[in-house]
């Protein structure tokens, strides 16, 4: 037990060391990210000395309709995958550019405009590529604009980590934890509707009393002619991405796996873009860059804390944690302890870790499922580690010359987070009540 629990512990210290001193490292002239490090050393060196269980790895990773990450993996990197295509069709942009001309020279119209776009897209999206996509277009706009970007880039980041929660495909975290309990997407969206909607409101009013001083000033209106890069692949992306989400919600009652229907529709998005291809050249160089775009290094990164938390499976270390959250309260327990714990552990780690927990509980309890799912989604706006998101967005910020260091981010983000959590948990606790 003691040699599982210091490999694991290194594992994740040398992973935030990596966030937060060495985030990217360069190989001929190629830059990649360095966080899936640590837990795949630390996976390495388990399975060398056999400190898990084989048998039980390899059934995991074949069995299916249970806790397997290849499953999860598949289903999160194809939905990623329809996202990103569509913003290489300049669709994202595209939106950005028109809602910011609506704003006609007032901020708390772009403010509440920019809020509920970046909302909207998150549900149907990824939390992940609305950050990648809308930060540097917010940096770009309220530069030449010359008004501080901070109200709007604290609020994208806190839009996108909220209403990430109110359907399954919304978060990575999400995807793992409902598809290693067999929820459904009707189920997870009757139980996280009005967590999602009051935390969401939550934070929007908390934003607005925040930053109410720096909004009123106006600003130069500019019109913008924004056009799409490619239209035809916008639509198909679109409709094909909108059928995906359609057939996820069908697949709960003719009993079709998410990750099969997400890949299906990426399967088929992938097809027309090849016919297409025939015609317009260019889409061809837009695929290419979706397939270079897409989140490899979480691969490495999921599979080696699976290792890592089955170890500690193993080592019964997960029964020790599970026997004494059963004797808990679920919101002070599970619920707390797994939004603090993202913190330390990052959100895709704890949810990994937490699924274990609850599998191992003395009786299983859905309630605790929602509320680590709330905690892995605005646990990544306690502190800037609390999500690969989160390390993204700073690391954008950097590159750009914005000044919004670590203590920054506690300043403005961290009060949001705590009620918003608590919002949240109001949430689930009346729709537990009906």
């Amino acid at each position: 037990m003691i040699a599982t629990i210091t490999i694991t512990c290194c594992s994740i210290v040398l992973m935030f060391v990596s966030l937060m001193v060495f985030p990217e490292a360069k190989i001929k002239g190629k830059s990649f990210e360095t966080f899936f490090i640590g837990p795949l050393l630390g996976a390495v060196i388990i399975l060398c000395f056999g400190l898990i269980d084989y048998s039980d790895l390899g059934k995991s990773l074949i069995q299916s309709g249970s806790i397997n990450p290849l499953e999860i993996l598949a289903l999160f990197l194809s939905m990623s995958f329809l996202s990103i295509v569509l913003d290489e069709a300049g669709f994202f942009s595209y939106l950005a550019c028109k809602v910011a001309n609506k704003s006609k020279g007032s901020q708390y119209t772009l403010f509440f405009l920019l809020y509920a776009l970046t909302s909207i897209l998150t549900i149907f999206t990824s939390n992940d590529i609305v950050i990648l996509t809308f930060t540097p277009f917010i940096i770009f706009f309220t530069k030449r604009a010359k008004i501080s970007p901070i109200p709007f880039l604290v609020s994208e980041f806190v839009a996108s980590n909220t209403y990430s929660m109110l359907l399954l495909i919304g978060n990575p975290t999400n995807i793992y934890l409902a598809e290693s309990f067999n929820i459904g997407f009707f189920e997870y969206f009757s139980k996280m509707w009005l967590a999602t909607i009051l935390s969401g409101v939550a934070g929007l009013v908390s934003l607005l009393v925040i930053f109410r001083k720096k909004l009123k000033a106006s600003f130069a209106a500019t019109e913008d002619h924004p056009t799409l890069k490619d239209p035809v692949l916008a639509l198909v992306s679109l409709v094909i991405l909108g059928l995906t989400i359609i057939m996820m919600a069908v697949s709960d009652f003719v009993s079709i796996p998410l990750w099969l229907v997400s890949v299906v529709g990426a399967l088929f998005l992938i097809v027309f873009v090849l016919f297409y291809g025939i015609k317009n050249k260019r889409s061809y160089r837009y695929l290419g860059n979706s397939f270079l775009r897409l989140p490899y290094p979480v691969i490495p990164f999921i599979l080696s804390m699976f290792v890592l938390v089955l170890s500690l499976k193993d080592a019964g270390v997960i029964k020790i944690i599970a026997n004494y959250l059963s004797n808990i309260n679920p919101y002070l327990g599970v619920g707390l302890i797994s939004f603090i714990g993202a913190d330390f552990l990052n959100n895709i780690p704890m949810s990994v870790f937490f699924t274990e927990v609850i599998s191992s509980m003395s009786t299983y309890n859905s309630l605790n499922v929602y509320l680590a799912i709330i905690a892995s989604n605005i646990g990544a706006y306690l502190t800037p580690v609390g999500a690969l998101a989160g390390v993204m967005w700073m690391s954008i910020l950097k590159n750009h010359e914005i000044k919004f260091g670590f203590l920054d981010f506690i300043k403005y983000l961290s009060p949001i987070s705590i009620i918003s959590l608590a919002f949240a948990f109001l949430g689930l606790f009346l729709v537990n009540l009906l």
